[in-house]
């Protein structure tokens, strides 16, 4: 079976999806419903909190090494239907065209087949789980310890505090709450908790597909192990490599790099003050999101927007037009960048540095556009500037598809770090494509239940070829014809009933009155016209 039609890819999934999904691990983040890469970005920055070594993962070729046999021996686990497991497998061994080449699947999943994320989230669950294991047996500790040098001034300014209690004297209390005043901001600058402390442990984990990082409180030997039994159990149990040279470890203090974000844990000693008054270290071990100066250049280069140029030997970047651009219209090429602005944006709004960068792509974006326009025009950036500019604004009009004298409008939205607070609504979450299985019609007619209504009864089912050849010799006939404006009854009725998505529904509602409700609202039908069609249906 090379072939799979994909209602069965679409139904098997569903199925999969059904059984799987409430058993998958929190730190999973990829193909599941209300996660995304930025919720995976979330977990880190919530729970990776005084991190102080980074394993970066990566697995080679995850999507072109997997075990089909692996595989449905993870399936038959939860899943006891041979039948079902069969069509899996030949999902699986279905393979794929390539360059008009046929191409068999021994070993992966098939490129594009809308069950394979379902299927790869499957097969890693079990790293999941085998992380979530190792990490109980590593943790331990309830905390740091504290510093010696912390501990002992601690112990001095709770001895002040003492004495302060039980001092009677006015002059004696001063002197003693202004040495109290000393040591708590002295001991602001003091490491409170040891930085390599043997009885404490800690080991975090988020994954994204393939894609998986960890990081861990305790030493580099420590960390070392970690990496060698993830190899070893990638190896033995799902028989997957882990690249060596890819899978690195990283001081927290050095950036690590998961899904175009830099990532490191701050070592600040600057103190804030709360609500309440007390000075804390608010900063100290937490984790910063950041964008580099890479990224941005590598996103500007891709984009043909940016030149690099040698001043006083020293690299210079340049605004650059984007040749192949200059036949489109004026206000399309700025369409264009601003698609191309907010997608960046949108995508590192969460970095802790995008108002810097983001200002920075913002101006390169800018003035390539207008050199675009320039080199179309055959005009300097500033002669553009001055047709365009309104204000601090870069507006150009145009005009729709109707004539209609519109304008488009450069970005002006900013660039301020959103926080974590708002990135759980839905334009946030990867878009995961609805194969819920839509029965045949004749499975819904079975069912003897209005679809628009939620009538019982028997459903009648016209279907009509060409409307313009019907004739008025039945009820239905009638109100076809009506609806389409294409017989003198309509005349009484009116002209404006002459929508496809108004017929779709009247198709599968033949009896109840309250559609004519429903569709009244919907469609804005006045009150006329559904009575004079109620008369169609009444008793039909």
């Amino acid at each position: 079976m090379k072939i799979l039609n994909t209602r069965y890819g679409n139904g098997a999934s569903v199925v999969v999806r059904a059984i799987y999904e409430r058993h998958f691990e929190d730190t999973s983040h990829g193909f599941h419903p209300n996660r995304s890469c930025h919720t995976a970005l979330r977990d880190i920055k919530a729970t990776f909190k005084g991190t102080r070594w980074f394993i970066e993962g990566d697995i080679k070729g995850f999507f072109d090494n997997i075990d089909h046999n692996i595989m449905i021996d993870i399936l038959r686990e939860r899943i006891s239907d041979e039948r079902f497991l069969r069509l899996i497998r030949k999902f699986l061994n279905a393979g794929y065209m390539e360059k008009w080449t046929y191409n068999n699947t021994y070993s992966k999943t098939p490129q594009g087949g809308i069950i394979s994320p379902i299927l790869a989230n499957i097969y890693l669950d079990k790293f999941d789980k085998y992380i979530k294991e190792y990490a109980d047996n590593f943790n331990r500790g309830r905390g740091r310890r504290l510093t010696q040098e912390y501990q002992r001034n601690r112990n001095q300014r709770n001895a002040l505090r003492w004495k302060l209690e039980a001092e009677t004297d006015e002059n004696r209390q001063v002197e003693l709450k202004s040495k109290i005043a000393e040591m708590r901001k002295k001991m602001l600058d003091i490491p409170a908790t040891r930085d390599i402390d043997d009885a404490f442990r800690r080991l975090k984990y988020v994954r994204y597909a393939d894609d998986f990082l960890i990081g861990g409180i305790g030493s580099k030997e420590e960390c070392e192990k970690i990496k060698a039994d993830i190899t070893t159990f990638m190896s033995d149990k799902l028989k997957l490599d882990i690249s060596q040279e890819k899978t690195l470890i990283t001081n927290a203090q050095e950036p690590a790099r998961f899904f175009g974000y830099e990532i490191n844990t701050r070592r600040s000693m600057d103190h804030t003050r709360t609500r309440s008054g007390l000075q804390r270290r608010s900063w100290l071990g937490t984790i910063v999101l950041k964008v580099s100066y890479e990224t941005v250049l590598k996103r500007l280069q891709s984009y043909d927007a940016v030149l690099i140029t040698q001043v006083n030997r020293k690299e210079t970047l340049k605004p650059s037009s984007r040749k192949y651009m200059v036949n489109r219209q004026d206000a399309d090429i700025l369409a264009q960048y601003n698609l191309e602005l907010r997608g960046f944006y949108n995508y590192y709004s969460i970095a802790d540095n995008i108002g810097y960068f983001g200002w920075k792509f913002n101006y390169f974006m800018k003035y390539s556009m207008l050199k675009t326009l320039g080199r179309k025009h055959k005009r300097t950036v500033g002669q553009i500037l001055e047709k365009y500019k309104d204000g601090t604004d870069v507006i150009i009009p145009y005009k729709d598809s109707k004539g209609n004298a519109k304008q488009r409008v450069w970005y002006n939205g900013g660039f301020r770090c959103k926080r974590f607070t708002g990135i759980y609504e839905d334009n946030h979450y990867d878009y995961i494509p609805n194969t819920m299985y839509l029965p045949t019609l004749v499975e819904r007619l079975k069912e003897r239940k209005c679809e628009l209504c939620g009538a019982m009864g028997d459903l009648v089912m016209h279907h009509i070829r060409n409307i313009n050849q019907l004739k008025a010799d039945t009820k239905w006939n009638v109100v076809m014809i009506t609806i389409n404006n294409l017989h003198p009854v309509s005349q009484s009725i009116g002209n404006d009933l002459e929508t496809s998505e108004f017929l779709y529904s009247v198709l599968f509602c033949i009896k109840s009155k309250e559609r004519f409700v429903y569709l009244q609202k919907y469609k804005k039908i006045s009150d006329k016209q559904s009575h004079i069609l109620d008369l169609f249906f009444i008793n039909s």
